[in-house]
């Protein structure tokens, strides 16, 4: 495989860090601060996709920062996971800027100066950790995105978004400190290094038992994957506002999250260790029980967000557990699902906050009729619930499809029937939200005093774009398919 050194990936890091200043100097001026946030992620976004031909012909871009022990460094390396998961992050940042831009303006929220120097800063070590070369730098970035996204969640310094931002840095810090940040070192102390491989760095390097500490020290360790019992700290954070909301459940936090597991199995791991201690069946059959039981509680939410939520601590062992199979479909399912889920959530989010701006409703019962009011969004709403159920031709049928083949490939027909079940669930928790909003009558007493509700269009136009883009990731997933079977050759 060839390598390119470049700076590149720093520049992609560097411009939204760049924008987190001048957002900073131009609080006084707002069209000047929204100005640099859409020129930072329209240029982040343009960067890294300069990478995208490299990447798909077989090379890899590298990068050292600085050395800090032999074997122990912050570098940085473009491969086909990390550009995808940097190409979906910063593509959605842009729409989400403009969506933001409308939610804040609209509700006349406070510290909106604040809240895009957090977003930039956010979307800058997202994009560090999507590059990173070694557990280490991931680590790092890790953290970073957990220490920016802190005030997002608290933003609206109410006693209920501080004791849900309390449990999200609580929970999120808590278990990296206690557990990610011990197994990383008894990887090193094993080892010798921490970068990544795509053999994996701890075959014989120790005994099973020891290994198997690693592995569950490394899936404890790592919160943001949202996996049972580690997922209360995603329901606290919704309330955020909700592009926030998109933030963390769509492209940086819970998907940082599920890749640096993906990046722990594959490049630390590796598939042949990982089948030689016979442990991913028994971790399989633990992030299904997350699918299910996540399912199960969404069922009962009557708050949009928080049914969300619940859909994304299951929808997001999906990704764990195509890895896990250790199949080449499953694995394939599971890497696409992050950029599948990444459009298909973040158009719910999108639509959660929109009807709040415009209607200011957040239950799910108060949405009897809302179509014939706010029809672009509830026809988003229904394209991204589709994707998310596993219908064709909507983006997230291809992941299924892939993990419903790697079961059959690993013959685990009880994950079959998880995922079966799990559709099942989703239907039952999505498609009666869009019932009610296109068949349902308003009931009298919904708007008061001739209430106007229209939508806005700097917020319905994000939403129509990325339910479009998961219906054309549906149809044409061969982008996303490629760079998932060259992390797997």
């Amino acid at each position: 495989m060839e390598i390119i050194h470049s700076a590149r990936p720093l520049y992609a890091m560097a411009v939204s860090a760049v924008a987190v200043v001048l957002i900073g100097f131009s609080y006084e001026r707002p069209n000047l601060r929204e100005f640099w946030t859409i020129l930072a992620a329209v240029v982040k976004f343009a960067i890294v996709m300069s990478m995208v031909p490299a990447v798909l012909d077989g090379k890899t871009i590298e990068y050292s920062l600085v050395t800090i022990l032999p074997g122990l460094e912050i570098g940085f390396k473009v491969d086909p996971m990390g550009i995808l998961f940097a190409a979906t992050a910063s593509f959605l940042w842009i729409l989400t800027s403009f969506y933001s831009i409308g939610y804040m303006r609209t509700l006349k929220e406070h510290a909106q100066t604040r809240y895009f120097m957090c977003f930039a800063a956010t979307m800058t070590a997202t994009i560090g950790a999507a590059f990173a070369a070694n557990m280490f730098t991931l680590f790092l970035f890790y953290e970073a995105i957990t220490l920016c996204t802190f005030p997002l969640v608290g933003h609206k310094e109410t006693p209920e978004a501080r004791a849900g931002a309390r449990k999200y840095i609580v929970y999120l810090l808590g278990t990296s400190l206690a557990f990610q940040l011990f197994a990383i070192f008894l990887t090193y102390n094993a080892a010798g290094t921490l970068e990544f491989s795509s053999q994996g760095i701890l075959a014989g390097t120790a005994s099973k038992t020891m290994l198997t500490v690693i592995f569950v020290l490394f899936i404890a360790g790592i919160a943001k994957a949202g996996i049972m019992p580690f997922h209360n700290w995603l329901p606290a954070a919704m309330v955020a506002p909700t592009p926030v909301s998109a933030l963390l459940h769509a492209v940086a936090v819970v998907k940082t999250g599920v890749f640096s597991i993906l990046r722990v199995l594959f490049f630390v791991f590796g598939t042949d260790l990982l089948v030689d201690l016979d442990i991913g069946t028994a971790a399989a059959y633990f992030v299904s029980f997350t699918i299910i039981m996540a399912s199960f509680v969404a069922l009962t939410k009557d708050n949009l967000k928080a049914r969300l939520a619940y859909s994304t601590v299951s929808q997001l062992s999906y990704i764990v557990l195509g890895a896990l199979l250790l199949t080449p479909s499953s694995a394939v399912g599971g890497i696409v699902h992050i950029a599948n889920h990444a459009f298909s959530k973040i158009t719910l989010f999108f639509c959660a906050g929109h009807i709040y701006a415009a209607a200011h409703k957040t239950n799910i019962s108060q949405l009897g009729g809302i179509a014939r009011r706010m029809p672009w969004t509830m026809a988003a709403f229904f394209i991204a619930s589709l994707s998310m159920i596993g219908v064709p031709p909507v983006a997230g049928f291809v992941s299924k499809w892939y993990l419903a083949v790697g079961s059959v490939e690993a013959l685990n027909y009880p994950v079959l029937v998880v995922l079966l079940a799990s559709t099942m669930l989703n239907a039952a928790y999505f498609l009666p939200i869009t019932y009610k909003a296109f068949f349902e009558r308003e009931k009298e007493d919904e708007y008061h005093h001739g209430e106007e509700v229209r939508e806005i269009p700097i917020m319905a136009i994000p939403l129509v774009l990325t339910a479009v883009g998961s219906v054309i990731i549906g149809l044409y997933p061969d982008y996303f398919i490629a760079l998932a079977r060259e992390v797997i050759r």
